[in-house]
This record gives structure tokens, C-alpha cells and sequence, in this order.
């Protein structure tokens, strides 16, 4: 037992060496100039290695490898920098056009709005007279226009844009983000590259006149293509866990590497040959995926997997993978801010440390080949779980399962369709993708199957509190399934925890799905949530539903969804994009189907808009005038007018008017000089409800709201806000107009419907009955 013992420490002593290569990678990439930090690592090191020629110790070893290989990832952070300077120096932020010469180094899939994002090496840069050459990494984005002036280009093409800068992320590996005008030149890929790429649009082909959503899933599994993937499909994968299985993950790697594996131990090849055999072939599996970063991190960890699970050593594969994990992060030390790369590596260590211990304790309740099965997706939500929700502030309580449903389906829809692509013939090509269809479209059920059932994805504390609490909820199931003997107070201890913990769990997602709704007057049709500092109003019209702003927190607004049985959206505006009003619109990403937008203020509000695109969101900016219907309701743009800068006061303010629908006026964060100006420009007239402009502030035009002089006025408002919001100025205008106030702070989520018999109504979820308010206005739209 010693011995193992003994095996075991050293096994794990390159676990040290790469957390620390990835602290100072982390640390590295996150500053404006590494080299003195780089300098300082190497003294270190060199330091390290002559106390140990001093001092032959293992410790002094350890941490001499764990110096120099720190020292050497942030060399390679520091190695970028002159280029970073000489960028600044063009002052290529300052809106100044440029003109790029680069190679594509990633996928260029196209978003729903047409325009897409891409990597690439920039060989050349130009600005005006002044011309830079090099290896630039680059990230670019293109418009509908210039998507489509990269149709035939991919991995490997010489492409020449036109555009202009745009502040590149801290800790981001492009040293050039680009927003191109403008593609001059785009060249199909040439060589292997060409003929690559040709494999994968063969196999895209073959899928059309397949149904939907299996056809779009096939070459996902295979090739981790989802050009053609329908944004329900895919957001409905991420939902239930499986997204994995789309995005070219270790997963995929694991089933083709496992593929050949097999292969080559049926035809009786010895251990060596079917590990390098498939190596070979996991290889192959890279190049035709495009071996972009993310694809090549997931390979790298399936290699590791591998060779543990070939060798049967897994503390010896725990330290392979540590050393993969070092040489990955001073490859690419920009790794160490990605989360799917610290995902990549928690599920190959979940698989290698906790996968036999959690099939141990499940076999006591079932059968053991039962028990591996789920314990293998069981031990990846255990450690990934606390990652995803720093991404996502959810639980999805049946991500395992669905993992088990549609795991045995992986791999049958994955070979076929890895064998499709790189058929001869078409005929056989076409049937191997028909064969591969069947298990992509059971996939396809089980994940929209499990995305449909609301009470399986709950909210959860976000941020590193989210994640800890998570973590140590995952160590006490472990714990209480395991059972280890000597700690018996400690597994009690653990299985009472898991137990309230679930109970919890369960508990909370009966209150949303069951509970919640029955909470709240089903006949509303205007509802102010409650998100603190913020603003987030939903109006409904029959079956369809819009949502203005997002406020500022994810959990609260998916709360407050949940309460009112809201899950999709029609229709999603976002006024502007301080942070309290667009701050929770990761809870609504792929669940709806328009987005409004006011003006954009630089790259992280065209970063959002994209990321709604992506999820099959159409993007429309609002300027005055516009206008739109929602079920029987009309409504009208009153503010921006076009040209405005961005900011509060270019927020969007929306006229909404329909039969039997309370008139609604809805001000965003307008400031008094914006509401004369809107009070001069556009027809304003009475209203029933107003949507208070700026949470309450006493930045108001008291003439607006007498001229609007609406029965009840919503004030979005967290409770002790710093800002002494809402004022008594604006409190004592709506006053002075008879208005009815409904303030979040003190009342909660707020509801505004007329009954039948025409009445105006309003809700307050902290308060007393239903207040019937006089409405001095008709409803019939302008």
C-alpha cells in the first residue's frame, strides 16, 4: 500500500507545476506589459535550479519545473507585446480606417443576422501611409454583405478587409479586434486546406432533404459544422447539457479516438499499435474539423484520456494531464482565461478521479454496468457544474439524465457521420449520412424534450459565490455516494446535505413552475418585475409577449418570467445598454425572436447584439417613427431620433396602444432635456400607464407627464438605492396628475390589466388587494 502510496504522490506532483503555469499565465495575459513579469519568472527559475544543485531535493525540483514552465508561458504572453505597441502606435482606436492582409486560422460560421466572426493572422496592416507587416492575431467581424463575400473562403484563405478597430476584451488573445467595411479579396483555401474543406460542405450537402432538426445535427456531431444547425436546436442542446456534442468537444475526440481503438483490438493489434493507431486517426479527425484552438485543447485531452484509460493507471493520467495541460498554456496562454478550456480539463479529471469511485457507490442500488453509465456524465456535472453557472446562473437538474438518454446515440451518429465526410462515393456518402440522421434526430428530441421542461433549469447564485456553493454542494453528493469508511460522521454529514440540498432544489422549482404562476393575476397584460436597481417590463397581447430591458441580474429576471409563466419572447427591446437595464440579458438568449435596439456605444453593445444574432434573434435598431404590432397591440417609437449618441438619453421610448389593452407609455432613462424634446417632436397624449423615465430620478419634465397624465405610474427601483431614487420632485409631479404610483422597492413586481368590465387594475406583489384605478383615457391606439 506504501508503494502505491508512493506512486500515486509523484504521479500527482505535476498538478502543482500546472496551476502554476496557469496562475501566471492568467496573471500574465490580463497585463498591459509582460515582460517584466517574464524576467522576474526567469531569475526565479534560474534561482530555483541552483538551489537545487545546492540541494537535491524533490520539492526544490518541483518547484523549479513549476517556475521555468511559468516563466515560459509568460514569455509567450510577452513575446506579443512589441506587436501590441506597435498597433497602439497606428492609434488604430481612434476610429482610423484600415486595411488587413490575413490568413483565416478558425471557422467562419454565419450568424442568423448574416454576419459572422472569425480568427485569423493578419500579415499585413495598413493605415493611411503607414504600413505594418508581421504575425498579427486578429479577430474579425463581417456584416450580412461581407458574409457573403466570404462564401467561399475558410480555414487557410487569403482574405483582404477593410474596416476599423474596436477595444479589444482585457486578457484577449487578438491583439487586432476588426469590424470590416469592407472584403477587398477572398480566396477559396488552397492545398489540403481546400480539399478539407471540401469534405465538410460534401457532407453538409448530403444532409439537405433530410428533416429538420436531425439534418442540421449531423454534421455538428461529425465535423462540429453548425452552419446548418436551426438556433432552436442549438439553443435547446446548451439547455439540457449537451452541448458538448455539437461544439467539437473532448467528447467527439473520445468517440472516434474510442472508434479506432476498438477497430484495432478486433483485428488483434497489440496495445502500442492501437494507441498510435488511433492517435493517428484522432489526428486525421483534428484536420478535417479545422484545428482551431478550442478543437485542438479538446484533442489534447482526449489523447490524455487515452493513454490513462489504456494504460489503466489513472493517477498516472492525472499527471499526463497535467503536462498536457502545462505545454497547452505556454503554447497558447490565453487558455487560462477560457472557461471551455478549464471545462476540458475539469471533465477529463472528473472521468480519470471520480468516475470508478462514484460506480463503486452506485453499484450498491444498481447493476455495475449501470452504475459506470452514470457515473461518467454524474462525475462532469459534479466538477463542470460550478464552471457553467460563472457562465450561466443555472442548474440543470436533468442534464444527466438527458446525457444518458442521448449519449448512446453520440456515437453511432457521430462515426457515420465522420465516415460520410470523407466517403468516395456519393451514393455511399448519402447513405451513411441517412444512417446518421437517425440517432442526430433522437438527439435532437432529447434535447428539446428537455429544454421544453421548465423546472429542470434553476437559478442559481451567480458569480464565484454561485460557483463555490455549487462546488461544495457536488462534493457532498460525491461524498454520500462514495461512503468512504473512514470518515463515516463525514459521509452522514454529507448524505443530509445532499438530501436538503435537493429538497431545496426540488422545492424552489416547484414554487416557479407550479406555485408561482398561481401567485399572480393571470389576466395581466403589463407587468413591471422586481430586479433591484433596474428596469424590466414585459406587455402581452393574447399569446404573445414582449419584454422592454432585461434589468440588471439574470436570476432575477428568469425569476420573474418563471412567476408570470413567461417562456418565449415575440419580441425583446433594449433601450440603451447601461448595465440595468441590459445587464440580465443572458436569461432571454435564444428565447426570442426580434430584438429592438437603441444606439450602440463600442464593442461590448455589438458583442451582446451578436450574441442575441447568434441565438436566432434578428436585430432591428429603433429610431422615431417606427413602428410594429404585437398580437393586437400596435406600438410606436416616440425616441431616438436618428443620429442620436448613445447614452441615456437615446434611450427607446415606446407608445403602446390596442384594444382593450391599457395605453402605455414607456420613457426608459430619458433625462428632462430629451423629454422636451420628444414633448416637442411627437404627438404625446394621455396615457394609463407610464413607465417612469430613469427609476424615479429628478431628472424630469414635469410638462410631459401633465401631458400624459396617466392613472398609474411604474417605477423600477431597488430597494435603498444609493441614488435616492425615487425622488420626491418626480413623486410629487405624478402626484400633482393623480397618477397612482406602483414603486418595486417597496411593492415588488407589479401588474396593470383591464378587466371586464373595463376597469384599470393594478397588482402589487407586496401589497393589499387589487387597486381599481380611475383610467381618464380610451385605449384606442393613435
Amino acid at each position: 500500500m506504501s508503494v502505491r502510496r508512493a506512486l500515486r504522490r509523484r504521479a500527482l506532483r505535476p498538478i502543482s507545476v500546472a496551476a502554476a503555469t496557469w496562475a501566471s499565465a492568467g496573471l500574465a495575459t490580463g497585463l498591459p506589459d509582460a515582460r517584466v513579469l517574464a524576467l522576474v519568472l526567469a531569475a526565479g527559475a534560474g534561482l530555483a535550479a541552483l538551489a537545487f544543485v545546492g540541494r537535491r531535493q524533490a520539492v526544490v525540483a518541483v518547484a523549479t519545473i513549476a517556475v521555468a514552465c511559468a516563466a515560459a508561458s509568460v514569455s509567450s504572453v510577452a513575446h506579443v507585446d512589441p506587436v501590441r505597441e506597435q498597433i497602439d502606435a497606428l492609434q488604430v482606436e481612434g476610429g482610423r480606417q484600415l486595411v488587413l492582409e490575413l490568413t483565416v486560422t478558425g471557422r467562419i460560421d454565419g450568424a442568423p443576422d448574416g454576419g459572422a466572426w472569425f480568427d485569423a493572422v493578419a500579415t499585413e496592416v495598413r493605415a493611411g501611409s503607414v504600413q505594418l507587416s508581421g504575425d498579427i492575431p486578429a479577430r474579425i467581424g463581417v456584416d450580412a454583405e461581407g458574409r457573403r463575400a466570404l462564401a467561399e473562403a475558410a480555414m487557410g484563405s487569403e482574405v483582404e478587409v477593410v474596416g476599423r478597430a474596436l477595444p479589444a476584451e482585457p486578457g484577449e488573445r487578438a491583439v487586432l479586434v476588426v469590424r470590416a467595411e469592407e472584403v477587398a479579396r477572398a480566396a477559396p483555401p488552397g492545398g489540403v486546406w481546400g480539399w478539407l474543406e471540401g469534405l465538410r460542405s460534401r457532407l453538409v450537402a448530403s444532409t439537405d432533404g433530410l428533416p429538420q432538426p436531425g439534418a442540421g445535427l449531423v454534421p455538428g456531431l461529425a465535423v462540429g459544422d453548425t452552419s446548418s444547425l436551426d438556433a432552436a436546436t442549438e439553443t435547446a442542446m446548451t439547455v439540457s447539457s449537451l452541448s458538448h456534442l455539437t461544439a467539437v468537444s473532448g467528447a467527439n475526440c473520445v468517440i472516434v479516438v474510442g472508434a479506432a481503438f476498438a477497430l484495432l483490438a478486433l483485428c488483434r493489434a497489440p496495445r502500442g499499435a492501437r494507441i498510435v493507431g488511433a492517435l493517428l486517426v484522432l489526428a486525421g479527425f483534428v484536420a478535417l474539423v479545422t484545428p482551431e484552438p478550442s478543437v485542438v485543447r479538446a484533442a489534447a485531452m482526449a489523447s490524455v484520456a487515452l493513454l490513462a484509460l489504456a494504460l489503466g493507471r489513472p493517477a498516472v493520467g492525472i499527471a499526463v494531464l497535467s503536462l498536457a495541460t502545462t505545454a497547452l498554456l505556454i503554447v497558447d496562454p490565453w487558455l487560462s482565461r477560457s472557461v471551455g478550456f478549464a471545462l476540458s480539463a475539469a471533465a477529463t479529471a472528473a472521468l480519470l478521479v471520480l468516475a470508478r469511485p462514484l460506480a463503486a457507490g452506485l453499484e450498491r442500488w444498481m447493476p455495475r454496468a449501470l452504475a459506470l453509465v452514470i457515473a461518467v456524465p454524474a462525475s462532469a456535472q459534479l466538477v463542470c457544474g460550478p464552471l457553467i453557472v460563472l457562465i450561466d446562473p443555472h442548474v440543470p437538474l436533468l442534464g444527466i439524465v438527458a446525457n444518458l438518454l442521448a449519449d448512446p446515440a453520440a456515437a453511432p451518429a457521430t462515426i457515420a457521420g465522420a465516415l460520410a465526410a470523407i466517403a468516395p462515393f456519393r451514393w455511399l456518402q448519402d447513405g451513411l449520412t441517412a444512417l446518421a440522421w437517425i440517432p442526430a434526430s433522437w438527439i435532437a428530441a432529447v434535447a428539446h424534450t428537455t429544454a421544453g421542461i421548465s423546472a429542470q433549469n434553476i437559478p442559481w447564485p451567480d458569480g464565484l459565490l454561485g460557483a463555490g456553493l455549487l462546488g461544495l454542494v457536488g462534493a457532498a453528493v460525491f461524498v454520500a455516494v462514495v461512503r468512504p469508511r473512514r470518515l463515516p460522521r463525514t459521509a452522514a454529514l454529507a448524505a443530509v446535505a445532499s438530501a436538503v440540498s435537493l429538497g431545496l432544489m426540488l422545492g424552489q422549482s416547484a414554487v416557479r413552475t407550479v406555485a408561482g404562476p398561481l401567485t399572480v393575476p393571470a389576466a395581466w397584460q403589463v407587468v413591471m418585475c422586481d430586479v433591484g436597481q433596474g428596469d424590466a417590463t414585459l406587455w402581452r397581447s393574447g399569446a404573445a409577449i414582449a419584454l422592454v430591458d432585461t434589468g440588471p441580474d439574470p436570476a432575477a429576471l428568469t425569476g420573474c418570467l418563471e412567476k408570470f409563466g413567461v417562456e418565449r419572447l415575440d419580441l425583446v427591446v433594449l433601450t440603451h445598454f447601461d448595465l440595468d437595464h441590459v445587464g440580465g440579458a443572458a436569461a432571454v438568449l435564444g428565447r426570442t425572436d426580434l430584438v429592438l435596439h437603441g444606439p450602440t456605444d463600442g464593442g461590448a453593445d455589438q458583442r451582446l447584439l451578436e450574441r442575441f444574432a447568434a441565438t436566432g434573434a434578428s436585430l432591428t435598431q429603433a429610431t422615431a417613427g417606427m413602428t410594429g404590432t404585437l398580437g393586437a397591440t400596435r406600438w410606436q417609437a416616440l425616441h431616438p431620433p436618428p443620429g442620436a449618441d448613445p447614452g441615456n438619453d437615446a434611450s427607446v421610448a415606446l407608445d403602446v396602444a390596442g384594444p382593450g389593452f391599457p395605453r402605455t407609455e414607456m420613457l426608459g432613462d430619458l433625462g428632462e432635456d430629451a423629454q422636451e424634446s420628444l414633448l416637442r417632436r411627437a404627438d404625446v397624449t394621455p396615457v394609463q400607464v407610464v413607465k417612469v423615465a430613469h427609476h424615479g430620478s429628478a431628472d424630469q419634465d414635469a410638462d410631459l407627464y401633465r401631458r400624459l397624465h396617466a392613472a398609474i405610474g411604474l417605477i423600477g427601483v431597488g430597494a435603498d438605492n444609493r441614488y435616492g431614487h425615487p425622488t420626491a420632485s418626480l413623486l410629487s409631479i405624478l402626484e400633482s396628475t393623480g397618477t397612482t404610483v406602483g414603486r418595486t422597492d417597496r411593492d415588488g413586481a407589479l401588474a396593470v390589466w383591464i378587466d371586464g368590465q373595463g376597469r384599470l387594475s393594478l397588482w402589487r406583489e407586496n401589497g393589499p388587494a387589487v387597486d381599481n384605478v380611475p383610467s381618464p383615457t380610451s385605449s384606442v391606439p393613435r
